[in-house]
């Protein structure tokens, strides 16, 4: 993966942009997969008060479950009071027990975008999935585009004219901003929760690349490991939620280290993602990326609650990922 110092955190709407679902998740679905905060007017919450929720990123009844009564109170204007009362009109609006079958429904509304692979889409279970986490880890050159550079509109321009849509819709489809340092990647987080919330389920697919560049350079030294880390399971907890709120699927780019010990195991490639356990035990499902022959890439699936450990081949050129003929 590249070693970029900065962090760009992208947006797709995907209309049409690559084969996939995306149109099951549209077609005869009226209603918000969220219930929005508004919701609490009903059980007593004054507008002035749910227009703080929301300058906090926290626009659904689902938001204010998620977040801890403690995360509440930071909110500027909002007292223990009114956050008691918050929290006891969000359980009135919105049930926190549920049916399995209910939990069975709402997974039928998962989306599954396509790679551009078909080898590749097989080995995530049809592609990277809505409500969770995907995490690719790897060296340079072996990521979903080559990103050790900025973002390139004209990567995207390519993979438009692959797939025959028009590249200026495509790019009205797609927003970008750049972090500079970690927090300001965590703000950039929690104001995607309201713009995916005022976009009302416009938007498929959110791309953190990378996950963990600018911790790695705002916390260096064993010193610093214990609040690095505690602030990158902040930040996941809340991708998390926002992946479960909104029907997002959150790609995650990392990096890969050497690891020390590995030359004593046997491994033919040993190095491993960095972050930790925080970081694996947030992804759902985790890839592992490798250099093969030639132009040849290989996706080792690591880690999945859908599907077994397996591996695919794939390659990249200005279309975008394509399935590799031997």
């Amino acid at each position: 993966m590249p070693s970029k110092r900065e962090s760009s955190v992208l947006t797709d709407e995907l209309n049409n942009e690559m084969p996939s679902t995306l149109e099951e998740a549209t077609d005869g679905n009226d209603e918000l997969f969220y219930t929005e905060v508004d919701e609490l007017q009903m059980h007593g919450i004054g507008v002035a008060d749910i227009t703080k929720l929301k300058s906090a990123g926290v626009c659904t009844v689902r938001g204010v479950q998620m977040m801890t009564k403690k995360n509440l109170l930071k909110i500027k204007g909002l007292s223990e009071t009114k956050v008691d009362k918050i929290k006891e009109a969000a359980i009135k609006s919105q049930a926190r027990f549920v049916t399995a079958k209910q939990i069975a429904v709402q997974r039928e509304k998962v989306v599954k975008i396509s790679t551009g692979s078909k080898q590749l889409d097989a080995l995530l279970g049809g592609g990277i999935q809505t409500m969770s986490l995907t995490e690719v880890f790897g060296e340079y050159r072996t990521a979903y585009i080559d990103t050790e550079g900025t973002f390139r509109p004209d990567r995207i321009i390519s993979i438009a004219d692959r797939f025959g849509v028009d590249p200026e819709i495509v790019l009205d489809n797609i927003v970008v901003a750049r972090a500079w340092n970690s927090d300001q990647q965590m703000e950039l987080i929690s104001e995607l929760a309201g713009h995916f919330a005022d976009q009302k389920g416009a938007y498929r697919l959110l791309v953190i690349d990378s996950i963990i560049s600018l911790f790695r350079c705002d916390y260096s030294g064993r010193g610093e490991l214990a609040d690095r880390q505690q602030k990158l399971n902040q930040m996941l907890s809340r991708l998390t939620k926002i992946s479960e709120e909104y029907n997002i699927a959150v790609f995650m780019t990392n990096q890969v280290s050497s690891d020390p010990g590995g030359g004593m195991t046997f491994v033919a490639d040993p190095k491993k993602p960095v972050g930790g356990h925080v970081l694996a035990h947030a992804s759902s499902t985790r890839v592992y990326l490798r250099k093969g022959r030639g132009d040849e890439r290989v996706a080792k699936l690591f880690d999945s609650p859908d599907m077994p450990e397996s591996e695919a081949s794939y390659s990249i050129n200005t279309g975008g990922i394509i399935d590799i003929v031997f």
